[in-house]
């Protein structure tokens, strides 16, 4: 489901600058076919992730969202910065980024139907909805690139990134950034300056 859905986010983000900022629509020069793309990703998308949820592991992903769902103490300290909270294995500022994630996602399909539709009926073109969608792609932005940051460049939070793509992390790294998630493996706890 990550992938689905960044890879969408990415084409769906490159295409939907090209149509918003004229200097990069007159360097493309290809409006329609733009607009034919962006259309096109947002509903291949969407069908994406209906195949995922009716084909796909839907126990994982029930026990995935109940996780998101659920922000315990530790979670609220963590989100304090009141100091190490332990964390399972999507520490809270994960879940919040993908509560967020699914908000925005919603919001942009919502924003983005009348958008489309409201160019073939006009009783379906509503004042905000420009500017819905469009503030969604400058916050969506800033979060996509603290995410990148995060998952790729800072020392201490990148080899999750592992997970991600290898479906694995070393277990003295998830010992001591997941202890809570490390703990129901048996990992053994982290040595001081193991920060791999």
């Amino acid at each position: 489901m990550h992938w689905v859905h960044a890879s969408a986010f990415v084409v769906l983000l490159v295409s939907g600058l090209c149509l918003y900022l004229p200097s990069l629509a007159e360097i493309v020069g290809r409006r329609p076919l733009l607009k034919s793309i962006h259309v096109y990703t947002a509903v291949g998308w969407l069908a994406a992730l209906v195949v995922i949820v009716v084909v796909g592991d839907r126990a994982a992903l029930r026990r995935t969202a109940r996780e998101i769902d659920m922000f315990d103490r530790d979670d609220r300290a963590w989100l304090a910065r009141r100091g190490g909270a332990p964390q399972g294995r999507l520490n809270a500022g994960q879940k919040l980024n993908a509560v967020v994630t699914a908000v925005f996602a919603l919001l942009f399909a919502v924003t983005g139907f009348f958008l489309w539709y409201g160019e073939r009926d006009t009783r379906f073109r509503f004042a905000q909805t420009v500017l819905i969608h469009d503030w969604l792609m400058y916050v969506s932005f800033v979060l996509f690139v603290g995410h990148l940051y995060l998952s790729v460049v800072h020392p201490t939070t990148r080899h999750a990134l592992s997970g991600i793509t290898r479906g694995w992390v070393h277990e003295a790294w998830a010992a001591r950034h997941h202890p809570k998630w490390a703990a129901t493996f048996d990992v053994p706890r982290p040595t001081v300056d193991d920060d791999r």
